[in-house]
């Protein structure tokens, strides 16, 4: 215990100091004249992501389920003092809609400096009743349709050294009952993103992933959802929004946005954040290969 208390917990604290710090504070001008994709942009966290960064004067493409949606969304970006705003409705169902989404949002604003990757599947706070085929739907919206999005965009982030967005939630770092197949898929997130950061950094691509981990936010849909089931307090959607948008300029690898101010001690988990460093030292590094 006492060697413990003279060299391990500083380490620990110094380890800690060094993750969760950045050298550098946020400015909106970082965003002026970007190229930013936002999905699930009709309403919720999308909207406000839109708004925000329409305000710093960002190129925009939108896209969500509902055309009528975006296309009210679209006018209030330009109106906000967007460099440009468009549209392009589809459902993340299908995976091909996925990959032509972004190879016309790039067309539209000449690149890509910023992927939102923001949209769910709308899914009920039920007991898992083996019911596979949900699963199977929400994995494939929640997640496989990221990293379709993903690969898709990498050509165009690597040119412009961007950033990714991957908006994930408390239910992808802690088991909470009632959202198997959510959990699944926000788990598998944190897995897949995760792992693609590291090997970024290791095959040294310059295009950063933040991991946005999110508690109760006070969107229509979450209020909906949960009323009656928890009495967790909702954070505001606004300063959830802007938030991400905020991490992810400043390429951090996790953004939380919680009520709970102890959420990024208790979850940011140092003690993976040790191993996968130690671990990483056991890897030949020369089998790595950038593309």
């Amino acid at each position: 215990m006492a060697v413990m208390k003279k060299y391990l917990l500083p380490i620990l604290v110094l380890f800690l100091g060094y993750y969760y710090s950045t050298n550098e504070e946020f400015r909106p001008e970082m965003l002026q004249g970007k190229k930013v994709i936002v999905t699930g942009a009709s309403k919720g966290i999308g909207r406000e992501m839109a708004y925000h960064l329409s305000k710093m004067g960002a190129h925009v493409v939108l896209t969500a389920r509902s055309e009528e949606g975006l296309q009210k969304v679209v006018s209030r970006c330009l109106e906000l003092g967007a460099a440009s705003a468009h549209s392009i409705a589809g459902t993340m169902e299908d995976m091909a809609f996925a990959e032509q989404f972004v190879v016309k949002a790039g067309k539209l604003m000449g690149g890509l400096d910023m992927l939102i990757l923001n949209h769910i599947t709308q899914t009920s706070m039920t007991l898992f009743d083996d019911d596979v085929h949900t699963v199977r739907r929400v994995m494939e919206v929640n997640f496989l349709s990221y990293v379709v999005l993903t690969t898709a965009a990498l050509p165009m982030l690597k040119q412009s050294n961007g950033s990714i967005a991957v908006i994930s939630s408390l239910a992808g770092k802690m088991t909470l009952p009632l959202i198997a197949s959510y959990s699944a898929s926000k788990f598998a997130l944190d897995g897949f993103f995760s792992t693609l950061r590291k090997e970024h950094l290791i095959t040294k691509v310059n295009v950063s992933i933040t991991l946005c981990v999110l508690g109760l936010i006070d969107t229509e849909t979450a209020i909906k959802e949960t009323s009656g089931v928890i009495k967790f307090r909702a954070s505001p959607k606004e300063g959830c929004a802007l938030e991400i948008i905020k991490g992810t300029a400043l390429r951090k690898d996790e953004v939380y946005y919680d009520s709970s101010s102890w959420t990024p001690i208790l979850l940011g988990n140092p003690g993976r954040k040790i191993m996968e460093f130690l671990t990483l030292r056991s890897y030949n590094m020369d089998r790595f290969v950038s593309n």
